[in-house]
């Protein structure tokens, strides 16, 4: 691929914008559509195409096995731990009302980590999922 100069140019400039985008849905999504998977699902297009482009073993270098797996990990437990402080505070599992004093601000914090830990989760999947079809 190292002859595929204009393909070069184009992914360096598009992938930094796939992935700004990434986050725009991320942390938008409490406000309209979008959210977390959604999010996950693009960030892991972006580096998807990063792989395909300049290749997977320097995608590999650049997010390695052992941190994808640690940050699928990390979010699945950012999920259950924003579930589990919710029963510490006195609430139900997933009661983000009980989060913060202000019902209102701790439902907004709850779902913003929920949606976060969903969209690491995501995104960490899918590098998996490329990672073991490319070999």
């Amino acid at each position: 691929m190292r002859h595929h100069h204009v393909l070069h140019v184009v992914a360096k400039m598009v992938i930094p914008l796939i992935l700004l985008f990434a986050l725009y849905v991320q942390f938008h999504g409490d406000f309209g559509p979008g959210g977390g998977f959604q999010a996950g699902v693009i960030f892991a297009a972006g580096l998807i195409l990063y792989g395909l482009v300049f290749g997977v073993d320097r995608l590999r270098r650049v997010v390695p096995r052992d941190l994808v797996r640690g940050l699928a990990a990390g979010g699945v437990l950012l999920y259950a731990a924003v579930g589990v402080a919710g029963l510490l505070l006195g609430g139900s599992y997933l009661d983000y009302g009980v989060l913060l004093p202000d019902p209102m601000a701790g439902q907004h914090l709850g779902i913003l980590l929920i949606e976060f830990g969903v969209g690491v989760t995501v995104a960490a999947v899918m590098t998996t999922l490329f990672y073991c079809f490319a070999g």
